[in-house]
């Protein structure tokens, strides 16, 4: 049994790490912290589907010194650049950390700095983190004291891309990914762009040039493929549902075989991986919502030589809470699924 924090409890990630850690046999949670304006509230005011359930009042940042010591391992789901500020007085704590946000993601300042604009303070941490993709680095997770969370989008990107790119199947000069998510990435805060009457009949193309997502994703791609070349084209669209990212991914095929081969190099790749899928029909979000699933297809265009392949995931599970989980199980030696396990909603 270990004792865990939650730092952020108050937004999407943060509720939905709540949801999935009560139901694990192995975690108590400690204590959460969100934002000043929550401070004092129980988690019920601000979730009322917890109540009856779970009743526990949030702290703010200001509480974090004194609270460390109570806990093994800390989970921070915070916009970038605030958690970079707290890591290393967790660190030098002895206790473990699963980064939801952006500043433990990349081990090349230069590159987060280009995406980031900002520049990174805690050197000494950042050089130690792991990129916390399972089904690609476990090892390296397994001993790892800090994880740097992938982002929801770079999740199903990469996750798709992964296998041909270690093969050398594809031309990486030119990768194109297609993105949509629900509206729930967006956070919970309100802006112009998630209100409803803005959102509900219509899907929209945003930062079509310049998303923060393609960067994580062009660099964890360069790492796994070793090909300096690398360059990927990143599209995100907002779309009328809650949860969910679908990707669709083409690139060039620069191998040889056909699609029985490219299907078994999918399956074989990921036979290891307890929470990745492959079909030989295209996912759909509908059914990974509430689940820590990637559904992936391959498929080949032979006619302009083209592999395409989708991806589905829940942004808020396999996207953020529940990949965090799974890194949490990978680093406190727990079985990889524990507290995972549930069935996707369906209808």
């Amino acid at each position: 049994m270990i004792k865990v924090g939650i730092v952020g409890a108050g937004g999407y990630a943060g509720v939905n790490l709540i949801n999935i850690l009560l139901r694990h046999p192995q975690v108590e949670i400690k204590w959460l912290m969100s934002e000043e304006a929550h401070k004092g509230k129980d988690i019920c005011e601000l979730y009322p589907h917890l109540t009856n359930i779970f009743s526990m009042k949030c702290q703010t940042l200001d509480d974090l010194d004194k609270m460390v010591g109570q806990i093994d391992l800390v989970f921070l789901a915070l916009p970038h650049g605030i958690a970079l500020n707290y890591v290393p007085a967790i660190i030098a704590a002895g206790k473990k950390v699963v980064d939801l946000g952006a500043d433990y993601r990349f081990d090349n300042e230069e590159v987060f700095k280009k995406w980031y604009n900002i520049e990174h303070k805690d050197k000494k941490a950042f050089k130690m983190a792991v990129f916390g993709s399972p089904e690609l680095f476990k090892a390296d997770i397994k001993k790892a004291q800090l994880i740097g969370n992938p982002g929801c989008y770079p999740t199903a990107s990469i996750l798709g891309i992964a296998p041909l790119a270690k093969a050398g199947l594809i031309d990486l000069s030119g990768v194109m990914v297609d993105a949509k998510s629900g509206v729930s990435g967006a956070g919970r805060g309100v802006n112009l762009k998630t209100h409803y009457c803005e959102r509900n009949d219509g899907i929209m193309a945003y930062a079509v040039t310049n998303h923060r997502h393609m960067g994580e994703i062009e660099y964890q791609v360069t790492r796994i493929s070793g090909d300096q070349g690398t360059r990927i084209t990143f599209v995100p669209h907002l779309v009328p549902m809650t949860r969910g990212i679908l990707t669709t991914i083409y690139a060039k095929f620069a191998g040889t075989g056909d699609l029985a081969f490219l299907r078994k190099t999918y399956r074989d790749f990921y036979k290891d991986a307890p929470f990745v899928r492959i079909f030989d029909e295209q996912p759909c979000t509908k059914n990974v919502v509430n689940t820590n699933y990637c559904d992936i297809s391959v498929d080949l265009n032979t006619n302009s030589n083209t592999v395409i392949v989708t991806s589905a995931i829940d942004n808020l599970i396999k996207g953020a809470a529940g990949q965090a989980v799974q890194n949490m199980n990978l680093i406190c030696g727990f079985p990889e699924d524990e507290g995972l396990k549930n069935i996707g909603v369906y209808p």
